[in-house]
């Protein structure tokens, strides 16, 4: 994958005075910690689709889950470009945007991996486990689908006393 240390440029067209660039690690550690995210899918028709997930950042990659059946999936199997958004509806705080290639994730070690940091940020809510080389949530029957987010670019968007706009590539 990507490199996932990247260097921060500040845009200073969007950022204050006195703005610094948002190191990476603070703009990770908000990819780390939050508990909701917002997918952004294209659907074969090039409409876009939006919806609310949860997922997790594991060694250094977003990963998040869907239903096969679910419109992301469908919109990912024709087009696996895709943006991934989490921060606040406030004008304080710092909200994150990493664009890229959301990959399958097929590796049952992986798979296992994955499962084991769900349970341990969401608790029982998922009820993820692996089974028969894949992941399964709850007592449904059907497999779920796990992408890792290849990033390409990323955005942390600083907000409060100092607005700035940090940009990353990877």
């Amino acid at each position: 994958m990507a490199d996932r240390s990247p260097a921060g440029e500040l845009d200073p067209r969007f950022s204050g005075p006195d703005a610094a660039p948002t190191p990476w690690s603070t703009a990770r550690d908000q990819l780390r910690d939050a508990k909701v995210y917002w997918l952004s899918t294209v659907r074969p028709d090039s409409r876009p689709h939006v919806t609310t997930i949860a997922g997790l950042w594991l060694d250094d990659d977003f990963v998040f889950t869907t239903g096969k059946t679910e419109r992301k999936a469908r919109n990912l199997e024709s087009n696996p470009a895709c943006v991934v958004t989490t921060g606040s509806g406030a004008l304080d705080g710092l909200d994150v945007v990493v664009e890229g290639l959301a990959v399958p994730v097929t590796d049952v070690v992986r798979l296992e991996r994955i499962a084991d940091a769900y349970s341990g940020k969401y608790g029982d809510l998922f009820g993820f486990a692996v089974r028969e080389g894949a992941m399964f949530g709850g007592d449904t029957s059907d497999p779920a689908l796990v992408f890792e987010l290849d990033a390409t670019k990323g955005f942390a968007f600083g907000k409060g006393d100092v607005f700035s706009q940090t940009r990353y590539r990877f």
